[in-house]
């Protein structure tokens, strides 16, 4: 792309990248802010994630279609989210404990069922070609936009609208904010924080087949390079708000699309810390964010504690 436009190509390198790579962030951070609002931490959709860019793959691969294999990556993502649900709602479990072993669960499952699809080609989801009024070619690469990353898109301003002005989402902010006042107006707290992490590891679900389906488009074990973990961070960074959570995931896609942009112009010298600027960032937010002299605004009152 930037061989073909110059150093003008950095910054459109940058702007597809950021679509591309941001497009996970986008699910795993939407999941995850939909299930902290509810109260609950799910450190394990590094595992989710994992596990539904597998799952995509390989039913892409086995039925010969994306269509299916995203389907699949989002029923994964729930079996999944099922299963930490009812652990972590067990009387003395801790959260965090039960995330960091449904990371090396989802994980395991990945990499177990997903050796024999390392090497076939599946196919990718479609995408929109919104550059079909260039003759060039790394103009219209660029302009290739998923659906996932429209659907994202589209979802944050729901949750947004969800939250807010419906019943449900009065229900999960109530279970969230303060356990005591969601009893006393009748809600079941374990019934809501379990459908809150059931529809998060949807989400993530389908962040993960947007790694093997769309962006990068293959599959390997070590697709995901712990966005599952990153999205935790950008959650807290969004202060828990969808809409910031989908500024947060382009930001973080940015981040990851400077490496191999500035690599295109001959730029070598510190490629390894460009292409480390999301961990970075994410270390940066996590030193900001538990700054005893700062507080978090949004974050709902019962995060955190045990039951």
């Amino acid at each position: 792309m930037v061989e073909a436009l110059g150093w003008w190509g950095v910054p459109l390198a940058i702007a597809s990248g950021t679509m591309r790579g941001g497009t996970p962030f986008l699910f795993v951070s939407l999941g995850e802010c939909l299930t902290e609002k509810s109260g609950k931490i799910n450190l394990g959709l590094e595992g989710t994630l994992l596990t539904g860019a597998m799952t995509a793959y390989a039913t892409s691969y086995l039925t010969g279609s994306p269509w299916l294999g995203l389907i699949g990556a989002g029923l994964a993502g729930m079996v999944l989210g099922f299963i930490h649900a009812w652990l972590c709602q067990q009387p003395r479990v801790n959260d965090v404990a039960v995330g960091i072993a449904m990371i090396i669960f989802g994980s395991g499952i990945a990499f177990f069922f997903g050796k024999p699809f390392i090497q076939p080609s599946a196919p990718k989801l479609p995408t929109l070609d919104l550059g079909g009024w260039s003759n060039i070619p790394a103009l219209q690469s660029a302009l290739q936009i998923s659906p996932l990353f429209l659907l994202g898109i589209a979802i944050a301003p729901l949750m947004v609208w969800f939250f807010k002005s419906t019943r449900w989402g009065l229900f999960i902010r109530a279970v969230g904010d303060s356990p005591d006042a969601a009893l006393a107006m009748g809600v079941s707290i374990k019934q809501v924080r379990m459908l809150c992490i059931i529809a998060g590891s949807f989400l993530a679900g389908l962040g993960g087949a947007s790694l093997s389906l769309y962006y990068p488009g293959v599959w390997n074990e070590n697709i995901s390079s712990g966005q599952g973990l990153m999205a935790v961070a950008l959650v807290i960074f969004a202060h828990w708000n969808p809409i910031q959570c989908l500024y947060a995931s382009l930001l973080f896609g940015g981040a990851q699309a400077l490496g191999p942009a500035l690599q295109s112009v001959g730029i070598t010298q510190g490629y390894y810390l460009f292409n480390a600027a999301p961990y970075v960032l994410t270390l940066a937010i996590m030193i900001i964010t538990c700054s005893p002299k700062r507080t978090l605004s949004g974050a709902p009152g019962a995060l955190g504690t045990t039951n």
